[in-house]
């Protein structure tokens, strides 16, 4: 099914409700070729990773378009692209990763204790984040917007929701923003959980980056519009243990290789770009 790109900035109103509602975003890009045996220095965490052969990457369930749990069982989106592309230059095969999922609450407990080898779950890099963690990236830059009813002809930007109860997610930069504009937050644990609010009208709108709006509205056709003009940046980064500057450095330097050898672009075409329009890739952060 071919469907019509969008800017984001355009996103929202009758071309969003025009999109179809199957957009999934899972794609049918062929999985990332391993490396064929690939070297690392002794001691690294990509040489642990290498030798055990398999990887757990944490993600989101229930995003479309950037990571959602697909018919197979398995998550689909740019996202989970994106740690293919990663497990592949490790010599990992698609199906050594073990999916994990995570919420906005839980990425950076899941890193701290191990539980995973890094989050890639739209999780924005921001300072308070990379007091307990580190971060490779940014490989996204998205930006807060609204989601609400598709009749909805009272708001119209974020000055609307001063005052109002407006649903995100606990552990979110987005429900943090909420407050700081004088909104009254409604936390959930996903952005899913936000809709049937919306529905019944316990909270006006919802509000996180507007490329996930965008997944949640193309899923539902018909019922909800996203409004507005993005009110924040929000660098997508990659979540990894505090201080592990080899892994950080390699993981750049892989998202940088896949800019430029195309597997980037055509990871995001085959996922998020069946709804929105291909934008060029941020520089990554080597701090």
């Amino acid at each position: 099914m071919k469907r019509k790109k969008l800017s984001l900035i355009a996103l929202g109103g009758a071309a969003l409700l025009a999109l179809s509602a199957c957009s999934g975003g899972g794609g049918d890009t062929a999985a990332p070729k391993p490396e064929a045996a690939p070297t690392f220095e002794a001691g690294t965490t990509m040489a642990k990773l290498a030798d055990a052969g398999k990887i757990t990457i944490g993600t989101k369930f229930d995003q479309p378009l950037f990571g959602l749990l697909g018919p197979s069982g398995e998550p689909e989106g740019f996202d989970v692209e994106i740690g293919k592309i990663i497990a592949a230059k490790l010599g990992i095969a698609e199906d050594k990763i073990d999916w994990k999922e995570t919420v906005s609450a839980n990425r950076e407990p899941y890193i701290q204790n191990g539980e995973v080898d890094v989050v890639i779950a739209t999780y924005t890099i921001n300072d308070k984040r990379k007091e307990v963690i580190s971060f490779a990236g940014p490989y996204y830059m998205a930006g807060q917007s609204i989601l609400t009813l598709a009749d909805n002809k009272d708001i119209k930007s974020e000055d609307d929701l001063v005052g109002q109860p407006v649903c995100s997610v606990t552990g979110s930069t987005p429900a943090a923003k909420l407050a700081e504009i004088g909104a009254t937050p409604v936390l959930t644990d996903t952005y899913s959980n936000c809709l049937e609010p919306l529905r019944t009208g316990q909270v006006v709108a919802v509000s996180t980056d507007n490329v996930i709006l965008a997944g949640l509205a193309a899923q539902n056709e018909g019922e909800f519009k996203v409004v507005g003009k993005p009110f924040t940046e929000e660098p997508y980064g990659i979540g990894l243990a505090k201080d592990d500057t080899d892994f950080r450095d390699w993981i750049n330097d892989v998202l940088e290789e896949s800019y430029e050898d195309g597997s980037y672009e055509e990871a995001w075409n085959s996922t998020a770009g069946t709804v929105l329009e291909f934008v060029e890739p941020p520089a990554v952060d080597r701090y």
